[in-house]
């Protein structure tokens, strides 16, 4: 074992050790039953403002809270403490006069990490903190591991640094334990507050427009909704084969058939492709479908959903993200994916979006490696539209841009534009270089569907791996009627992303998939 891992050997005996002296106390050192009436925070905002002339006329508590012991500094007979709990950090004073022998015995064995409860009234200290001067105090729980960059009384010089070089400087090590990550940053819980409200925002919103939430499967018997590749699991019983959901896309049409007008889902998304600061395995979603509506309206609603959430969130209509100040204000452009190239590409005239071969000299440029100039050589003109956009253009669009009409080709479940019938009714939302939403005016048409899914087969023979299977049950659906209706996808973690100023979508997921750790 390495001189470090003696060192956290011996710190954890240590705890356990004083864990057993509780017992032998009389203590639970995992007991249970303690009850906190208040909270640190309501303590500070109500009663900090206070001169020590009030409060000590006044002298108001007892309260009662529990938490976690954050900082110890020990002076023989008495000590001072920070417990922390969920709204907050209070410094509490302990006395072996206000607590008696026993208790205090007990106080002693107490290290940072541990739980405690204290009951108490409230004073200034001499330096003007709001302090409880503890009158009861319960050990909770121990910790047998300390907290970063922590140590307790009776560490020796060893320990201590040992434990100060404990912080989670590893980005990875801070992924893999979030747990210690959250105790340890307080801005971490800071960007998880946030999304728990974004997420909070978006139900209200819709739910106001007469929304209705719903849950649809998880596990699919087709590779359905988007084109990615799934994960794939098997129901013994059934002996069936299963996917993973990529999106929820076709169920929640489905429910639009079936009477629900305005259906919503905010719930996990299953894709097998690789990790990268904008992907994660499993991620989040939100999934909305409005009857009577159109690729058009969902842009004006996706516009004021984006930016109401935005002041709600942080507070005002301009986020800073990176070296960028992104402004959310409505009156975002809306550029068509061909002319948008045509902006970056000056060489490409209208007519040469019709031409394969013109379109595949361009897209061979930026080719990197003579795999994907293969790829590219089996694309048809859609196919290499979409290419040329991704090549010239996404990593170029920094403030929140719609880019519309895709080609039929890209988009198997959009409706086709009656004015040209080679693109279709939809959008995606980008900012700072990524895809935000994607939307579109819903394809209700049964022949017209079937022909996009049987395409999406031949792609899949000419070797494209993230293609959509075949769905006769869904065409039946369409058959009974899907009326007029648009639809949207929305990713939580790239929103969430936008208003913490976090450069890695697993700084806003709290476990994301990691490579396995070598067994120590």
């Amino acid at each position: 074992m390495s001189d470090e891992g003696l060192i956290e050997q011996k710190i954890y005996t240590e705890r356990a050790q004083k864990a057993d002296a509780w017992r032998k106390q009389g203590i639970n050192p995992y007991g249970n039953g303690f009850a906190a009436a208040h909270l640190a925070g309501d303590l500070l905002a109500n009663h900090a403002g206070k001169s020590a002339q009030e409060l000590d006329e006044q002298k108001p508590g007892p309260f009662t809270l529990a938490g976690r012991v954050v900082s110890l500094r020990d002076f023989g007979k008495a000590a001072f403490i920070v417990v922390q709990d969920r709204s907050g950090a209070i410094q509490v004073h302990v006395k072996k006069d206000a607590l008696g022998d026993a208790a205090f015995a007990a106080f002693k064995l107490v290290d940072v990490a541990d739980f405690v409860g204290v009951k108490g009234t409230v004073f200034k200290s001499k330096t003007g903190e709001l302090t409880i001067a503890a009158t009861e105090l319960r050990p909770l729980t121990k910790a047998l591991r300390p907290l970063p960059g922590k140590f307790s009384k009776g560490d020796d010089a060893e320990a201590k640094a040992w434990a100060e070089k404990q912080a989670l400087a590893d980005v990875e090590e801070r992924y893999r334990r979030r747990y210690v990550d959250l105790l340890s940053n307080p801005g971490v819980r800071e960007t998880f507050k946030k999304r728990t409200k974004l997420v909070q925002f978006i139900r209200h919103f819709l739910d106001e427009r007469d929304f209705l939430e719903v849950e649809t499967p998880m596990m699919h018997p087709l590779v359905s909704g988007a084109a990615a590749r799934p994960f794939i699991t098997h129901h013994n019983t059934l002996d069936l084969k299963l996917y993973m959901r990529i999106a929820p896309e076709l169920y929640l049409k489905r429910l639009v058939v079936g009477g629900f007008d305005r259906v919503y889902e905010i719930n996990r998304n299953f894709r097998n492709e690789g990790i990268s600061t904008k992907h994660n395995p499993e991620f989040t979603m939100l999934e909305f479908y409005q009857a009577y509506a159109t690729y058009e309206d969902l842009m004006d609603l996706t516009e004021e959903l984006i930016s109401q959430a935005c002041v709600a969130v942080t507070g005002g209509s301009k986020v800073q993200y990176g070296p960028d100040v992104i402004d959310f204000k409505k009156g975002w452009p809306r550029i068509p994916m061909i002319e948008a190239i045509r902006q970056k590409v000056s060489e490409l005239s209208e007519k040469d979006f019709g031409d394969p071969d013109k379109l595949k000299a361009v897209a061979k440029r930026r080719a990197e490696g003579e795999k994907e100039k293969t790829i590219l050589d089996n694309m048809n003109v859609g196919e290499l539209i979409g290419a040329l956009f991704e090549q010239h253009v996404e990593g170029e669009l920094v403030q929140p841009t719609f880019i519309t009409q895709f080609p039929v080709e890209t988009s198997p479940l959009a409706r086709r534009n009656d004015a040209n019938p080679a693109v279709t009714d939809r959008f995606e939302l980008f900012c700072v270089r990524r895809e935000i939403a994607n939307a579109f005016s819903e394809l209700n048409d049964p022949i017209d569907q079937e022909q996009r899914f049987r395409a999406q087969l031949d792609a899949k023979a000419r070797g494209q791996e993230e293609t959509m299977d075949y769905d006769a049950d869904y065409i039946r659906a369409l058959e009974h009627g899907l009326p007029p209706t648009a639809g949207e996808g929305i990713g939580i973690d790239r929103l969430a992303m936008l208003f913490t100023d976090a450069h890695s979508i697993r700084d806003v997921i709290l476990f994301p998939l990691l490579k396995p750790q070598a067994t120590k």
